[in-house]
């Protein structure tokens, strides 16, 4: 089975993401079997971040093969430049606007740069689509383009960091309204060596015990915990952070170890 995961700035209102799936599908008849599968949609327009967030949390719990396809601000993409690479036995097709620095920070493997026509009726569905079925043929990468020696940076916002404290921000307001920072696991555990710490945000009494799961609290209580990609989030059991405490995207946590 060919499996293409899809993480575009499209509503699932928009006809272009009906269209998108109608070339994929069109392309791909002829594999044995093809399952399209949404990682992320209706991203905030011109946010690679969030994008970046949504498909580094889930990528590589998809098999080898996998084909993922990033449409995220395709207008935006350096001199209309679209990419292509294999990494970990999984490949990468997108725009080159940032958004795979974000990703990979040290993405260390050869990009391609996607051949297509500069047609004013040149549609980015058919090309998506054009590269899915190459790649799933098991043609290599080398005919779809040349290799570039470097891709679009986007500025990455990394916590600051000290002996005794983790300085981040919220990245992301997922579907239940909870907070969540660009603060991992490891640096957490890296930093915090073990000790006790207290998380400030905003004006709201500091938190200072790590929850495992929701029901640690009692309903309506706020909390901080980790979510399944690794990343630290705030939140309020039964209700949403992002309502109750007044958190939004970029706003500012910090976290003391003493």
């Amino acid at each position: 089975m060919q499996i293409v995961t899809i993480t575009t700035d499209l509503s699932h209102n928009d006809y272009a993401l009906a269209a998108l799936k109608g070339c994929l599908l069109n392309r791909l008849c002829t594999q044995p079997a093809v399952q399209l599968v949404d990682i992320a949609h209706g991203i905030s327009g011109f946010d690679i971040v969030a994008g970046a967030f949504a498909l580094g949390g889930a990528w590589q719990y998809f098999p080898i093969g996998t084909i993922h396809l990033v449409w995220l601000s395709i207008e935006y993409a350096q001199e209309r430049k679209f990419l292509a690479f294999a990494k970990d036995g999984h490949y990468f097709v997108g725009p080159d606007n940032g958004f795979f620095s974000l990703l990979f920070p040290h993405l260390q493997c050869i990009v391609f740069a996607i051949e297509h026509s500069e047609d004013v009726n040149f549609k980015a569905q058919q090309l998506y689509a054009f590269v899915a079925e190459h790649i799933a043929s098991g043609r290599p990468l080398e005919q779809i383009g040349e290799p570039v020696q470097s891709i679009r940076q986007a500025i990455a916002l990394h916590p600051v960091i000290g002996a005794n404290f983790i300085r981040g921000i919220v990245v992301q307001v997922d579907s239940f309204g909870n907070a969540v920072t660009n603060v991992s696991r490891q640096l957490f555990e890296s930093i915090g060596q073990g000790r006790s710490f207290t998380l400030q945000f905003k004006r709201h009494a500091p938190l200072c015990i790590l929850s495992q799961r929701y029901s640690d609290v009692p309903v309506g209580e706020a909390m901080c915990l980790f979510n399944h990609a690794g990343y630290l989030k705030i939140a309020v059991y039964m209700g949403k952070a992002t309502t109750l405490l007044g958190l939004e995207l970029e706003d500012m946590v910090e976290l003391r170890f003493q």
